[in-house]
């Protein structure tokens, strides 16, 4: 094979992935300025996919190996940010080096496209809280953690994925942890169709973001796009946290829930109702229905809120739960310097917020939060919260102070 070949073939790569249009100064003394191959020959040379002799010529007219050819292969392989047509290139050059490609020790084209397949994401992050009784009513609670996490997600096909996620956790107060052992949180198959998507597996259930901040191991479907219908089943494992007031002690319950929803550019709502079969409450039966609502007015405001209330177990205070929050911004964890803030006024009564998403006001309890977030690097976001607070059976109140850091990958 000529190296007049190896430029027709790396050709259409190179100007491809090359991040401008202008081809680099003239690396080689025997390629001419008005040479046919001249800003292949020195974009491939800016790119370091060739290196040409120690003399500093390109001998574009001589043969070459097909070691000589593998290794340009192995260092296109290697480049990031190339178009799906470069890609194919790529693979098409891989698979005609393949012997030669693996004698170097570089996975061949086959095991790249499986490579593709699984994408890897997760975050480190560590976080500080301090929930102060200002009555001293109560015992303070403090939070010092370390979470890793990995979320990962592989292809199966064009429509089918199958998803993760794995905690390991460490107590940075008593730099304890649970002895390197990671726990799957979830792990669930989820197909999207053009008007339907349903999971199967372990994975959180619907309006997992406020008050159910659990894992349910069942099966999900929705129907529609921007309108949905939700329908979802399965068994609920407390996993040791039996939640708050009338959940308080459960093990597991089966858990059914139904709900609609609606959400284009600009606004959002939803209306849903759960229901779990419980084993150790003389109540057999917990049900709660939920509302929420957002609107988007421009690029920097929107506000949001939900209201749920779950059947009387306690008093009416008990079985309610609402919040409104006002957003501004808000930190993109891609672009440094970003922020935003929000302020925000909860009430978490402790049947309606069995599993709590909120970090500055409490189950039990209602009260202002203000907060912030900041970028301070691409993929590196501070976040502070204050709440004040008041018991809402009781007459306690609380300062809680919390700050995270998460690096995102």
């Amino acid at each position: 094979m000529k190296k007049t070949l190896v430029s027709a073939l790396t050709t259409a790569l190179v100007v491809g992935a090359a991040s401008t249009t202008f081809a680099a100064s003239n690396p080689f003394a025997d390629v001419p300025a008005d040479h046919w191959a001249y800003d292949a020959v020195s974009q491939l040379a800016a790119d370091g996919v060739i290196e040409g002799y120690g003399d500093g010529t390109y001998r574009g007219d001589n043969e070459i190996t097909r070691y000589e050819m593998a290794q340009m292969v192995a260092k296109a392989m290697a480049k990031s940010g190339v178009s799906d047509a470069d890609k194919a290139l790529i693979e098409k050059l891989s698979a005609e080096f393949a012997d030669e490609l693996n004698n170097l020790g570089v996975r061949v084209a086959s095991l790249e496209r499986n490579a593709d397949m699984v994408k890897w994401n997760g975050q480190a992050r560590y976080t500080m809280a301090r929930h102060v009784d200002k009555d001293a009513t109560a015992t303070d609670s403090h939070t010092d953690e370390f979470l890793f996490r990995l979320e990962p997600s592989a292809e199966v096909n064009s429509n089918w994925h199958v998803n993760a996620r794995l905690d390991a956790k460490i107590n940075a107060a008593k730099d304890e942890g649970n002895d390197g052992n990671v726990s799957l949180k979830r792990i669930w198959a989820q197909g999207n169709y053009d008007n339907f998507a349903v999971k199967l597996g372990r994975f959180g259930s619907l309006d997992n973001d406020s008050v159910f901040d659990t894992q349910i191991a069942g099966a999900e479907v929705a129907f529609g796009n921007k309108a949905q219908a939700i329908l979802g089943a399965g068994r609920q494992s407390f996993s040791g946290n039996g939640g708050s007031g009338s959940l308080q002690g459960e093990d597991a319950a089966n858990h059914y829930y139904a709900g609609v929803s609606y959400k284009d550019g600009k606004a959002m709502a939803g209306i849903s109702y759960h229901t779990l079969n419980l084993r150790n409450s003389s109540e057999k039966n917990f049900r709660e229905g939920i509302a929420k609502a957002g609107y988007r007015f421009d690029k920097s405001t929107a506000l949001n809120g939900f209201y749920a209330k779950s059947r009387k177990y306690t008093d009416s205070k008990a079985a309610e739960a609402y919040s409104v929050e006002f957003d501004y911004k808000g930190a993109d964890q891609m672009n440094a310097g970003t922020w935003g803030a929000w302020l925000a006024y909860r009430h978490l009564g402790q049947d309606a917020t069995q599993f709590s998403t909120y970090d500055a006001i409490k189950t039990n309890e209602k009260g202002w939060e203000i907060g912030g977030n900041y970028t301070f690097a691409k993929n590196i976001v501070g976040t502070l919260r204050y709440g004040n607070a008041k018991q809402i059976n009781g007459d306690g109140k609380a300062h809680t102070y919390f700050g995270r850091v998460q690096f995102f990958f």
